[in-house]
């Protein structure tokens, strides 16, 4: 066992972990944050995005041991400390961008993360930032649909 210590959501951890942990496999387990999902294992379908220092990644493909030091934003951190909702969040409840849900918690992380690093982002900008979170159940338009309302709220501009 190593000694792991990380910000998770905004809070210290210190926890001991073996070494070939997945990061995913930490948070879902022992730590209970089941909003993360495994889809693939091999990092292709995006439903185990997490933030690591603002940057979108695959939760699947990293070892715990590889946040030490460092910040990690899983879904369940991106609400605000009084429990409202990020506006990404509430822009794909208002556009409907989720169906099964499955893929939404990274669809929304990376969405997230292209609108810190782009708050105007063009249509094709959105669908290019999003390529690496697969849906399974819908056309990607209300995905689409809602990064931009997100965007439009961001920025102080009327939905």
């Amino acid at each position: 066992m190593t000694k792991l210590e990380f910000m998770l959501n905004g809070r210290a951890m210190a926890l001991e972990v073996e070494p070939a942990t997945l990061l995913v496999d930490l948070l879902r387990g022992p730590l209970a944050l089941t909003g993360t999902h495994v889809g693939c294992d091999t990092a292709q379908c995006g439903a185990c995005t997490v933030l690591l220092d603002g940057q979108a990644v695959k939760s699947c493909s990293l070892l715990a041991l590889q946040v030490a030091g460092r910040a990690v934003t899983t879904i369940e951190g991106l609400a605000a400390a009084d429990g409202s909702l990020h506006p990404v969040q509430e822009a794909f409840i208002a556009c409907h961008g989720l169906q099964c849900g499955y893929c939404t918690p990274g669809m929304i992380l990376a969405a997230t993360c292209l609108l810190r690093e782009n708050p105007r982002p063009a249509e094709a900008e959105i669908v290019h930032a999003l390529e690496g979170n697969l849906c399974r159940c819908t056309g990607y338009v209300n995905i689409v649909a809602s990064v931009q309302q997100a965007a439009r709220t961001i920025n102080g501009e009327a939905a």
